[in-house]
């Protein structure tokens, strides 16, 4: 015991700064809104740290139920440094003072998204996913006297119940027939002969997790959802949440169903191609920012399981590059929304209303340009290398057909990015005057994603070996 606990740190030390950030925001209230944000911080950026002293290291824990291994170092990495970032900008946006809840609940949220990326069991995956959509029901509603706020809770709570339903019906088929609820124990019986339970199992179980990642035809809460969360709580749903959802699909779909090639590729290719073709298209007349961003993701992750469809090493490599990029895009597109606002201090979410944004703040609309190109993964911006790397992975495993429709699919997607950098630097002034107004934090963030995702990105390419030794480690 005390050897599986000297290899978990990170979940211990958010586990403690998560109960001690409750306890401030008890006895403090919501007065203190420093002492409980630096609380959570600090938390962070300790597990964070923790997770860089345990790179190297490739073992199990508690029985085989937990993995502590590159790739889900390299997933933690990525959803603390998301959080910790949704936390630093979050006092600025409820100007009514920030709740003591809403640290905490992102911490244990991303407790439960660090155990999704390292769970090597079908029962820790399923405590690891609750206690991440636990802590996110509550994020969605978190705006009280909000409408729209609560409506988004309340979707997100009856979808992601059923999903919850569906995932554990597949959990229960693939115990079932297969004995165990271990995932190399799961692997082995499916290196045998296949039969019809196992097969229901693992359209169950993908259909859950295809909820989790917003692919289609299980995307129907996230357009809703990310419109009516409050923007410091959408983007958090659209970056950390994203990392664990891809990479707990990839554990299973790599480490529990590798043998069964041909059960679940066919499932993984079909919601990469729905999810690419509607990401595309219902972003097309969408008059909201956010809502728009969010079939940018869904069309994103679409991309991203074109790599898991090739089911290799190299595929997995894509994943974790497409991830990264993704999350830095993800979280300067949102930050520079947060800064949208109108002369009475307002939030702007209309995208008619960015007319002209390029004359008012020509720094925020060419940062804003830089994401929305490198969303599309239009070269040589950064955000095109991901999408050559996955696309290079399916080739590579024969699924050209597969490629060549995602590159298709893709122009369609370049439209509606390119649209709203029209609407910014060629439309009219528009009446509402967006005045914008960050402050340093959010600003340098903004400009540090921006150039990172220009040409500079290009020099950090050796560094993404992280990604390599990752996918090298998750394939047995």
């Amino acid at each position: 015991m005390t050897a599986d606990l000297a290899l978990i740190w990170p979940e211990l030390i958010l586990t403690i700064g998560g109960l001690i950030t409750l306890m401030l925001g008890t006895f403090a209230g919501d007065r203190q809104v420093g002492l409980y944000q630096g609380a959570s911080l600090l938390t962070l950026a300790a597990a964070a740290a923790a997770v860089v002293a345990l790179f190297g290291v490739n073992a199990t824990v508690f029985s085989g139920t937990l993995s502590v291994d590159g790739f889900g170092g390299f997933a933690k990495l990525l959803i603390y440094a998301a959080s910790f970032v949704c936390i630093l900008v979050a006092p600025r946006f409820f100007t009514s003072g920030m709740r003591a809840e809403y640290p905490v609940l992102i911490l244990f949220a991303a407790l439960g998204m660090g155990i999704m990326a390292s769970s090597r069991d079908l029962m820790t995956l399923y405590v690891g996913l609750e206690l991440n959509s636990l802590a996110a029901y509550v994020l969605a509603s978190f705006m009280r006297t909000d409408d729209r706020s609560s409506e988004a809770g309340l979707k997100y709570f009856v979808l992601g119940a059923l999903a919850s339903g569906m995932l554990l019906y597949g959990i229960s088929l693939l115990y079932g027939f297969s004995g165990t609820t271990d995932f190399a124990g799961i692997a082995a019986r499916m290196g045998g002969e296949m039969n019809i339970g196992l097969i229901f199992g693992i359209v169950f179980v993908l259909a859950g997790l295809g909820f989790k990642i917003s692919a289609v035809p299980f995307h129907m809460w996230t357009p809703d959802v990310y419109e009516g969360a409050p923007t410091p709580v959408t983007t958090f749903f659209a970056s950390a949440p994203k990392v664990a959802a891809m990479a707990l699909m990839t554990r299973v779909v790599i480490d529990a169903m590798g043998p069964a090639v041909g059960a679940w590729q066919q499932i993984v290719i079909f919601l990469a191609l729905a999810s690419i073709i509607l990401g595309a298209v219902g972003a097309i007349g969408q008059t909201n920012i956010k809502r728009l961003l969010a079939y940018s993701s869904i069309n994103n992750v679409g991309f991203m399981l074109i790599g898991l469809a090739a089911g290799t090493q190299q595929g997995v490599e894509g994943v974790l590059t497409y991830l990264l990029v993704y999350v830095v895009t993800t979280l300067g597109a949102f930050l520079v929304v947060l800064q949208l606002r109108d002369a009475e201090g307002n939030q702007v979410e209309s995208i008619p209303a960015l007319a002209g944004l390029s004359q008012r703040r020509p720094g925020l609309a060419a940062a804003m340009a830089v994401f929305l190109f490198s969303l599309a993964g239009i070269p040589p911006l950064f955000g095109f290398w991901p999408k050559y790397l996955v696309f290079e992975a399916a080739v590579n495993a024969n699924l050209v057909p597969l490629a060549v429709a995602g590159i298709v699919a893709s122009v369609i997607g370049a439209f509606y990015y390119i649209a709203i950098i029209k609407t910014m630097y060629f439309d009219d002034k528009s009446d509402v005057e967006v005045t914008g107004g960050g402050n340093v934090v959010e600003g340098t963030i903004v400009a540090v994603s921006a150039l990172w995702l220009s040409v500079i990105g290009y020099l950090f390419i050796p560094m993404l070996a992280i990604a390599s030794a990752g996918a090298a480690s998750v394939l047995f």
